[in-house]
């Protein structure tokens, strides 16, 4: 996951808290946008995971059982998330994992993985993608959300294409506000 300048391309923990507030979560509500797709008992990877406004919903929504890893290459962003469960419930749902700077490096099977906002920050979405297919699991799914703002049309349908033929099998183009978005499945 290597980006091609920090400064420009990953953004600073020193922004983290645009990136979880109460307006945000009225434009992306995490339920809205992961319900169809969060079920029990599954193992969900939040790639660049950031300070956590995905990965805490999602622990929620698994309920009793599954897990959430939540990986990010900024150590800083995982220490947010970690001050945020410590000495709660979702401390033993929650996997903390810092990718390495060219990889993931995530070794656990998963069924779902969520990169919002999040592959425009990569330079190699070819071996991301190749990365992604070995860590989920037979007909996992994974939910692209690109930001429409930052990420042209042109450029995303560029990406949807390298996807595909990393061998995901496009499903869906589900609607998300200021946003582009794909859901694909592994074969």
């Amino acid at each position: 996951m290597k980006p091609e300048s920090r400064s420009t391309r990953v953004c600073p923990v020193e922004l983290a808290g645009s990136l979880d507030s109460f307006l945000r979560r009225l434009v992306q509500n995490p339920r809205r946008i992961l319900k169809p797709y969060i079920l029990p008992g599954m193992t969900i990877l939040d790639l660049g995971c950031g300070p956590g406004f995905f990965t805490i919903e999602i622990a929620k929504m698994l309920n009793c059982s599954g897990k959430v890893i939540a990986a990010d290459l900024q150590e800083g962003m995982l220490e947010k998330v970690k001050t945020k469960i410590s000495g709660t419930q979702l401390e033993k749902k929650i996997e903390l994992h810092k990718c390495e700077a060219d990889r993931i490096g995530v070794t656990s099977k998963v069924d779902f993985v969520l990169a919002f906002y999040v592959v425009h920050e990569v330079k190699d979405h070819i071996r991301l993608f190749e990365e992604l297919r070995t860590i989920l699991q037979p007909g996992g799914k994974i939910l692209i959300i690109e930001p429409g703002f930052h990420v042209s049309l042109k450029s995303f349908e560029e990406m949807v294409r390298k996807f595909s033929e990393s061998g995901f099998k496009v499903t869906a183009r589900p609607k998300n506000l200021f946003s582009h978005s794909v859901l694909a499945q592994k074969d």
